[in-house]
């Protein structure tokens, strides 16, 4: 089973959002890492870039597939992890911790923007059904 982490939002296309203050921090769930194997590259938004909730903000390879990455939020990319550029693997050893992707800034308070997200006990029952 794989993890799903309390206290984060999630979307539909396996994406997480924590809120961190202003900003909100985002990566894949660890189902969905669990899913697309070993990941051998991750391409993000430039710093600076506004997203869209449910756009598209960048792709994810893995020795099986490349897949859309899908931002929850909208906002300004405030910060890419550029120590995937290097170690993509990250996402597949820590997908909640040193694995995450970007952070952006949004408009309003962090946590109510990542509180309009599925629950991680939503999140859980959805991956389950799969």
């Amino acid at each position: 089973m794989s993890e799903v982490r309390a206290g984060l939002g999630y979307t539909e296309e396996h994406e997480w959002a924590e809120a961190r203050g202003t900003i909100i921090r985002i990566g894949i769930s660890d189902f969905a890492q669990c899913q697309l194997g070993d990941i051998v590259f991750v391409e993000f938004p430039e710093v600076g870039v506004t997203l869209e909730a449910n756009e598209p903000m960048g792709t994810i390879e893995s020795v099986k597939t490349v897949s859309d990455l899908f931002s929850p939020v909208s906002g300004t990319v405030v910060k890419v992890n550029e120590e995937l550029l290097d170690e993509p693997q990250k996402v597949n050893e820590d997908p909640y911790g040193e694995g995450w992707i970007i952070e952006v800034e949004v408009e309003g308070e962090a946590a109510e923007v990542v509180a309009a997200l599925w629950s991680a006990e939503r999140y859980a029952a959805f991956v389950a059904s799969k």
